[in-house]
C-alpha cells in the first residue's frame, strides 16, 4: 500500500502527516514476521493473543477503510464497530477491546463523552482519537478524558496498524501538527501554576525512582529508552509507569506529562 494513501477524505501525498509522535512506539508493539493469528512461532510456542481493536466513527465509509486495513494484520483482531458514542460504550463493555479508534464529532454522544464512560466499562482499553478536528480544546479535553493518542484523519493508512500496536504497547501518540499546541499549553499551565497559591490537597507521594521515570516520560522517551537511561529492565519501567498512573489517578502518559508540568518536574525555556 502506498504511503501517500490517507485515511481522511482529502489526504494526499502532500498533506499526509509523517509518523505521529510524542512518545514513539517501542519494540514491544512491532510485528515480527507475518503468520496467521494464534499460529505457533518457530520455536513451537503459541503466538501472543492478537490485539483486540474497536472502531468508532459515524461515517460508514471511513469505518470500512479502517476495517480493511486492520483485518489484513495477523496480530490485530477487529472485535466490533460503532457509529456513535453510546453504541461505542455498549460495544466496549461487550467485547473488552485493547485499543479503541474513536472519532470526536458523533451524534448522541461525542467521542470525549464516550471516552470518559468507556473507562468505566473497559478500564484497560487504550483510546486513540482519530478525527478531523485540530481544535486545541478538543485535544486538551481528549487528554483529560484519558485518551492515549490524538491523530488527524489524514494519517496514512499504512500507519494505522502501527498506531494500534504502539498504543497497545503503552505509548502515547499525537499528531505532529498538534504537538506544538500541546507544549504551548503545558508552558502556559506551568506559568499559571507558578502564579497561583499552592494547592491544599497534596499530590500522592511518588518514590524517587518514579519521579525519575516521570521526568523521562515527560521528555518523550519510550519504555526501552527509559530502561537504558536508568539501567533497569523494560518490565521494571512498565511497572513504574503503571504505579505512577494509579497513584495520580490518571489514565495516560500524556496526562502524566501534564502532572509533571504542574509539579515543575520539567521546565520550558
Amino acid at each position: 500500500m502506498s504511503r501517500s494513501a490517507g485515511v481522511g477524505p482529502h489526504a494526499s501525498g502532500d498533506d499526509a502527516i509523517g509518523p505521529p509522535s510524542v512518545l514513539p512506539p517501542d519494540a514491544d508493539g512491532q510485528l515480527v514476521g507475518r503468520r496467521p493469528k494464534g499460529a505457533p512461532t518457530r520455536g513451537g510456542a503459541e503466538a501472543p493473543e492478537p490485539i483486540r481493536a474497536l472502531i468508532v466513527d459515524d461515517h460508514a465509509l471511513f469505518r470500512r477503510g479502517l476495517e480493511m486495513v486492520l483485518e489484513s494484520e495477523p496480530d490485530i483482531e477487529l472485535v466490533g464497530e460503532a457509529s456513535d458514542g453510546e453504541e461505542a460504550v455498549r460495544k466496549a463493555g461487550e467485547s473488552l477491546p485493547d485499543v479503541v479508534l474513536m472519532d470526536i464529532r458523533m451524534p448522541r454522544s461525542s467521542g470525549i463523552e464516550a471516552c470518559r464512560a468507556l473507562k468505566e466499562v473497559a478500564p484497560s482499553a487504550k483510546i486513540v482519537m482519530l478525527t478531523i478536528s485540530d481544535e486545541e480544546d478538543d485535544l486538551f479535553d481528549a487528554i483529560r478524558a484519558g485518551a492515549s493518542g490524538y491523530l488527524l484523519k489524514d494519517i496514512p493508512l499504512d500507519e494505522v496498524a502501527g498506531t494500534v500496536r504502539a498504543v497497545h504497547g503503552g505509548q502515547s501518540l499525537i499528531n505532529p501538527s498538534m504537538a506544538a499546541k500541546l507544549l504551548t499549553e503545558f508552558a502556559a499551565l506551568a506559568r499559571q501554576e507558578g502564579e497561583e497559591p499552592p494547592q491544599q490537597v497534596p499530590v500522592p507521594r511518588l518514590t524517587e525512582r518514579e519521579i525519575e521515570v516521570l521526568r523521562l516520560v515527560a521528555r518523550g522517551m519510550n519504555n526501552k529508552d527509559i530502561a537504558k537511561e536508568l539501567f533497569i529492565s523494560e518490565n521494571t519501567v512498565k511497572n513504574h509507569v503503571r504505579n505512577i498512573l494509579e497513584k495520580l489517578q490518571i489514565h495516560s502518559r500524556m496526562e502524566a506529562v501534564m502532572v509533571a508540568v504542574r509539579e515543575k518536574l520539567i521546565e520550558f525555556g
